[in-house]
Parts: structure tokens; C-alpha cells; sequence
């Protein structure tokens, strides 16, 4: 059907059902509807809205700099074209727990499964860079739970990130995820973990589900879906990989572009059009609008 193709109540209630069950998903980061809509098209069952890869889409390094507004619009693109639910990067919820009230509700309202919240200072900075700080725990507990109070729909999940590792270690980012866990949040993110010694150390302290990032080149190594799986990582985010896979792509064909003055080198690596079309569903138009045409 041409439109919107998602039901949020429904996403939501997959999503509680996916976060209860507590089997590892690979969660690809989409950055805007066509990248929404191929990480559906190959079948994944839940996307993450990447704050990172929205932020470098605009093209502005992940410092904090996109606002509620840029990010929610982006968010709703994504969310209205794909039916499978989408866990949104709501960076430091944008302000206090004032504003970490009005973030969910903006962020339900246009559809998003979930979101996560992080415990940095603003301006924030992207987990895989270094020079993070992070605010007082008690300020986090009372966004989590502003957060936890503010969402209309009790399946719309509220996940809590902390970026401790690097300022205070791994004690501290255990302490900080049980903190967040007992005001409410469905789900932890430690970000930035470092080795799988403190993936099992952080597993064996902290129940519940939680959610890792593990994009290649980070922090937090790779340790498989199913290793992961039995540490109690439910959501495993790939935030990065598509947009450092598309810009790659993007960057060799404009640099062969540039110097062969024509893209058939390239051709072979390129989708045609019917395949593009078929991705953002240009039969359903047509259907549409051979339907509707006076």
C-alpha cells in the first residue's frame, strides 16, 4: 500500500514481545526512509534510527549538534515508511527531565518503538569518541523516570545508555545501569564496553535485557549474535554500518565519476532503476494511482 505502511501499536507490541522473549537481534541503523526500507527489504525485523549516522547524513559529526526537531523529522520519515518497529536515538533526551517528558511524547507521536536516552552532558558526543562526560546519576534517574511517566503507551520502550566506561570505568557503569533499571527503564545500553571479559562481567551484574552496539571498528568487539544472545544482549545495533558501507560506495563512484567522466565502471555495483523503484514501492503508486485517476 502506497503511504505509510506501519501500524506504531502494533511495532510497540512486537517490540515488548521481542525485549521479553530475550533472543539476540543484529539491529541495522537506519538513517532515512530509502535505508529504512532496504534494512526491511532484507528482512530485518526491527531498525534502529542512528543518531550518529543521522547526524553525519546531515552532514554534521555526531557532537551534539541536530536538534529534537531534525531528529524527530528524520525518526518520522523512517518510521512512516517501514511496518517494522524502529528503536530511535534520542540522544541526552535534549534537557532536563522537563524536556526528557516532552521528548517522548514527540517521539511516540510519530510513531517510534522505542527509544534510548544517555547519561552524557550537552553538548553530547558520539559513544565511540573520546572526551565524554557524564552527569550526576541522580539527574539520569530523574529523566528515566520523567521518561517512564511521560509515554501514553506502556509498550513503548524506554532504554537507558550510560557513557561511563571511559570516566568511570566499568564499576561505574554497572552501578549506573542498575540505578536506571530500578526507575523504570526497559532496557539498558552500556556504551563503549571494551573487551568480552566486561560484557560477561556486566552481564553476570546487571539482569534484564540489554542492548549493545558492535559495529566494526568500535569499541565493543564482535563477539557473535548467539555469544551475545546468552549474555542477555537482546538488541545487538549495527548502528554505523550502513551509512559507512553506503558512503564508501558513494565516495569511489564520485571519485571514479570525477576522473573517468563516466559511471560504467561502476555499473555492476549499482542497482538499476526497476530494483531502486521496487524498494520504495513505485508499483503500489502506480496501483494507487491507477485506481483513484478521474
Amino acid at each position: 500500500m502506497a503511504g505509510k505502511t506501519g501500524d506504531p501499536v502494533a511495532a510497540r507490541r512486537t517490540l515488548a514481545e521481542i525485549l521479553a522473549g530475550r533472543q539476540a537481534y543484529a539491529v541495522p541503523g537506519a538513517y532515512d526512509g530509502l535505508s529504512a526500507r532496504c534494512a526491511e527489504e532484507a528482512g530485518f525485523p526491527l531498525i534502529h534510527a542512528t543518531g550518529a549516522g543521522i547526524s553525519c547524513s546531515y552532514g554534521y559529526p555526531d557532537l551534539g549538534l541536530i536538534t529534537m526537531t531534525e531528529m524527530v523529522d528524520r525518526v518520522r520519515q523512517i518510521c512512516r515508511t517501514v511496518s517494522v518497529p524502529v528503536v530511535a536515538d534520542a540522544d541526552t533526551g535534549y534537557g532536563n527531565a522537563i524536556n526528557v517528558h516532552r521528548t517522548v511524547q514527540e517521539f511516540e507521536a510519530i510513531g517510534a518503538a522505542a527509544i534510548h536516552i544517555e547519561d552524557q552532558i550537552s553538548p553530547k558526543k558520539c559513544g565511540q569518541l573520546a572526551g565524554k562526560e557524564v552527569e550526576p546519576v541522580s539527574e539520569a534517574v530523574s529523566k528515566i523516570r520523567a521518561a517512564v511517566a511521560a509515554r501514553k503507551d506502556p509498550s513503548f520502550a524506554i532504554i537507558a545508555r550510560t557513557d561511563a566506561r571511559e570516566s568511570g570505568g566499568l564499576t561505574e557503569v554497572i552501578e549506573r545501569s542498575r540505578a536506571y533499571a530500578a526507575a523504570g527503564a526497559d532496557c539498558v545500553f552500556p556504551m563503549a564496553l571494551e573487551s568480552e571479559d566486561e560484557l560477561i562481567e556486566f552481564a553476570k551484574a546487571v539482569p534484564g535485557p540489554k542492548m549493545i552496539t558492535a559495529t566494526s571498528g568500535g569499541k565493543t568487539p564482535d563477539i557473535g549474535l548467539e555469544r551475545f544472545g546468552e549474555l542477555g544482549f537482546v538488541f545487538v545495533l549495527y548502528a554505523m554500518s550502513p551509512i559507512l558501507a553506503a558512503s564508501h560506495a558513494l565516495l569511489s563512484l564520485m571519485r571514479d565519476l570525477k576522473q573517468n567522466g563516466s559511471d560504467s565502471g561502476h555499473a555492476s555495483k549499482m542497482l538499476r532503476f526497476g530494483e531502486l523503484y521496487g524498494i520504495v514501492g513505485l508499483e503500489a503508486y502506480q496501483e494507487w494511482d491507477q485506481r483513484f485517476a478521474g
